[in-house]
């Protein structure tokens, strides 16, 4: 799988040794990519706020239908394609091949690239949450017989699900590459002091065999 050349993420600020007060930071300031953060959130509050609240400004369900959806789309593409492979240094997609069968293809950053653990923790909390909500919000409008409202949660929960599922799969396959490559370098770490050893070996009986032949 190819991997992210992104630049590396800051980790967390240090507190200071000098007892000097330093007031509290928030999410934004000890993120290395505040931007792509801020459009995680921007985009789905915007569309949550957009399905509860906009019959208090307007009547027209077309145009809350269409506006929703664009946002559901948009947040869909910004979070697949731009704020995975800056917040956790992940990325994936989906092509369907000739014959008609589906090939996921993964990215994921350099084991040696570290990840700023605040951006971590806030992406996949948001993108397990995201799905979790609007599943919530689609058994209310079922129930409130709202049918076609509930048209833009199905849409909802199938795009934040898709992103979910592609992403949890993009993780287990970042996890298998570097556990490979670490059993690479153990094994090949080991063959090269076997071969070592028997080098040392050799030479040190050859030098003691001539040290007995002489004489």
């Amino acid at each position: 799988m190819s991997q992210l050349q992104s630049p590396p993420a800051l980790g967390l600020p240090e507190t200071p040794q000098d007892g000097s007060f330093q007031p509290q930071q928030n999410m934004f300031q000890v993120s290395s990519h505040p931007l792509a953060l801020l459009f995680l959130i921007l985009f789905k509050g915007f569309a949550l706020a957009l399905y509860l609240l906009g019959n208090f400004f307007t009547d027209n369900f077309i145009l809350l239908f269409v506006v929703c959806v664009l946002t559901l789309a948009v947040d869909f593409w910004t979070v697949k394609n731009i704020s995975g492979r800056l917040l956790v240094g992940l990325r994936w997609w989906n092509e369907v091949r000739e014959d008609g069968t589906n090939e996921w293809i993964f990215e994921s950053r350099d084991q040696s690239v570290p990840i700023n653990t605040s951006d971590s923790r806030i992406f996949w909390s948001v993108l397990y949450a995201t799905p979790a909500i609007w599943s919530l919000l689609a058994i209310v409008a079922f129930f409130s017989l709202r049918f076609q409202w509930l048209l833009i949660v199905i849409i909802a929960v199938l795009l934040s699900s898709a992103n979910l599922i592609g992403y949890q799969r993009c993780d287990k396959d970042q996890k298998k590459r570097w556990s490979q490559l670490t059993g690479n370098a153990t094994s090949a770490g080991f063959m090269s002091g076997m071969v070592s050893g028997l080098m040392n070996n050799a030479i040190a009986g050859g030098v003691v065999g001539r040290l007995f032949n002489r004489g």
